[in-house]
């Protein structure tokens, strides 16, 4: 089975040796998706709302570099600085998801790549046949 990674122009992921996400079979599995902006740096320092709105819209980009999309995702993992952004985690999910939404995992942690970085977000989706 032929194993490709997938690059976003510009690829933030390129100087830590990993990929922004790998298309193998009929899936993409996309790896963490912070709210980092074009510049390379995270989006909106202490705002949870913008910076989820941005992992987001990168995970979108990333999939569609890949040939699938948000409606395609089966899975999510989605890490967050502090389960007091749950309920607004909630909301903004449901700006890009709708039923059957993906199943997920909802994880606090410590800490995240960047001190600023409030929201990850990684995900596993299908890719269409027309594009496998």
């Amino acid at each position: 089975m032929k194993i490709e990674q997938v690059h976003t122009n510009p690829d933030p992921y390129v100087p830590f040796a990993l990929s922004q996400a790998i298309r193998v079979g009929g899936f993409v599995f996309v790896s963490g998706q912070p709210a980092i902006g074009e510049d390379g740096e995270i989006e909106g320092p202490g705002d949870f709302d913008r910076q989820a709105r941005r992992a987001f819209g990168n995970l979108e980009r990333a999939l569609k570099a890949a040939g699938s999309g948000m409606n395609q995702v089966v899975k999510t993992t989605i890490f967050l600085k502090s389960m007091a952004y749950l309920d607004r985690m909630v909301d903004v999910r449901r700006e890009w998801f709708s039923a059957p939404y993906p199943a997920e995992s909802l994880v606090e942690v410590s800490a995240l790549y960047s001190p600023d970085a409030l929201i990850e977000v990684e995900a596993i989706a299908v890719v269409s046949e027309a594009t496998s």
